[in-house]
């Protein structure tokens, strides 16, 4: 319940669920403590138990409860981070149609913000590790420079470490298809068409 976000405060959420399994009064001592609690949400949220299946399968759950993240209408009138993130990707696979490290920074540049809005970039990284590359974690973690960078908010010292990496040309790419999707009433691909586009993607490069 507390995950859900339906409760806020253990002591509340114990005693509701308590009396909606037991259909009764239970005492205080039969209640689960809340280090008991903190221990399950743990194991339940944990990635060994989220991250069943492969990594795309991964993708896709972080993906889907985007659409309940709603954007800045003054800056982002598609409405919600999944139909932003599934502009991105298009716009991206028109652009690097086979660089699927490239590609999965487009789709998952966001995630984290279904997670701590505060800080996405470090949610989002956090929630993919061990699921992406180096290279697509550095697209992801610097992506907002870039659009400061295109916006010329950014400072120099910034820019130049920017520029001084390999992938300084396709983060820039990044930057644009990250601030060409935002458009409203337009044509995205579903998450599961994303998802299969990269697994056939991985399926050629391992031939």
């Amino acid at each position: 319940m507390i995950r859900a976000g339906q409760e806020s405060e253990y002591q509340s959420a114990r005693m509701k669920a308590a009396r909606r399994a037991a259909r009764g009064w239970i005492p205080d001592e039969d209640l689960p403590s809340d280090e008991e609690i903190r221990s399950l949400v743990h194991s339940v949220t944990s990635p060994s138990v989220m991250m069943k299946g492969d990594r795309f399968d991964h993708y896709r759950r972080l993906l889907l409860p985007l659409e309940q993240v709603k954007l800045n209408p003054q800056y982002h009138p598609e409405g919600d981070c999944l139909n932003h993130t599934l502009q991105v990707f298009d716009l991206a696979r028109h652009e690097l149609p086979y660089d699927e490290e490239f590609l999965l920074a487009a789709l998952l540049h966001d995630v984290g913000k279904a997670i701590d809005r505060k800080d996405h970039i470090g949610a989002g990284l956090a929630a993919l590790d061990g699921y992406i590359t180096p290279r697509t974690v550095w697209f992801i973690e610097h992506h907002t420079e870039a659009n400061q960078l295109a916006e010329g908010r950014l400072g120099v010292r910034a820019k130049r470490r920017l520029e001084a990496s390999e992938n300084f040309a396709e983060l820039e790419l990044l930057s644009k298809c990250d601030r060409g999707g935002r458009q409203k009433n337009v044509h995205v691909p579903e998450v599961d068409e994303a998802i299969n586009y990269l697994r056939e993607l991985e399926q050629e490069h391992g031939e």
